[in-house]
């Protein structure tokens, strides 16, 4: 079954998660920061310091939406990073976010569909994306198209919330995820489908063994999923 943010609606899944993002991008990521407890920063980092070894000269960045992850991988001295993204809301702020920190020179966002990426078969060293593969209509299908950008022996790194097993975390995350979440993100964005939208868009998601299934099945080899705190989140890595 398809998780939607706006279940009332006809339209499909990727026009409705363009909207929902358009919507809440004003304070997304002041909510971002605030919903994880700022633990996400740390996220990004790790999964940058495992590419940093890769020493890639051109990243992709999947779903990019304010450039948190494109400003982060500039640590993995990268030539450039070029993030897509289907929310123009989200770009426009990321854009902006870009040009204050003067790295302009670095970071090139675009208006893309991250499941019909516009670059050619073996493009970049490295294709990278937090927290947007869980929004993809198609899974397999965007996945599939990040593995034909990548260059032979390049590396695409997926981070990805999850679901914590261990008694008592599970039952505390479920709860402040069901109810804590969506109350404060309407508070703040005031937009109720968006933050309902997000735990049970994690509750569908296949994660753990279940991606790296989908993951080899795309065409990625070599993979490995590592758990962050007590399971919140992971980071998958797969190889071209």
């Amino acid at each position: 079954m398809t998780v939607l943010p706006y279940k009332e609606q006809q339209a499909g899944k990727k026009e409705q998660v363009a909207a929902m993002f358009d919507s809440i991008s004003p304070k997304y990521d002041l909510l971002n920061h605030v919903l994880s407890l700022g633990i996400d920063i740390y996220w990004r980092k790790k999964a940058i310091r495992i590419l940093k070894k890769q020493k890639p000269r051109l990243i992709l960045d999947i779903a990019t939406g304010t450039g948190d992850f494109a400003i982060e991988a500039l640590a993995a001295k990268p030539e450039k990073v070029i993030g897509v993204d289907i929310s123009e809301g989200m770009l426009s702020i990321g854009r902006e976010k870009i040009k204050k920190l003067k790295l302009a020179d670095k970071i090139e966002l675009r208006t893309g569909d991250s499941e019909k990426l516009l670059f050619d078969n073996n493009y970049f060293d490295a294709v990278i994306v937090s927290f947007g593969v869980r929004n993809f209509e198609n899974l397999l299908k965007g996945l599939t198209d990040m593995n034909r950008v990548l260059k032979p022996g390049g590396t695409c790194i997926v981070l990805e919330f999850s679901k914590p097993s261990a008694f008592p975390f599970k039952q505390i995350y479920n709860f402040y995820f069901k109810h804590i979440l969506p109350f404060v993100g309407k508070a703040i964005s005031k937009d109720n489908a968006a933050y309902h939208y997000l735990p049970e868009s994690v509750q569908a998601f296949p994660d753990g063994k279940d991606f790296l299934n989908i993951f080899e099945k795309a065409g990625f080899q070599s993979t490995k999923c590592i758990p962050l705190t007590f399971g919140i989140s992971s980071i998958y890595i797969g190889k071209k």
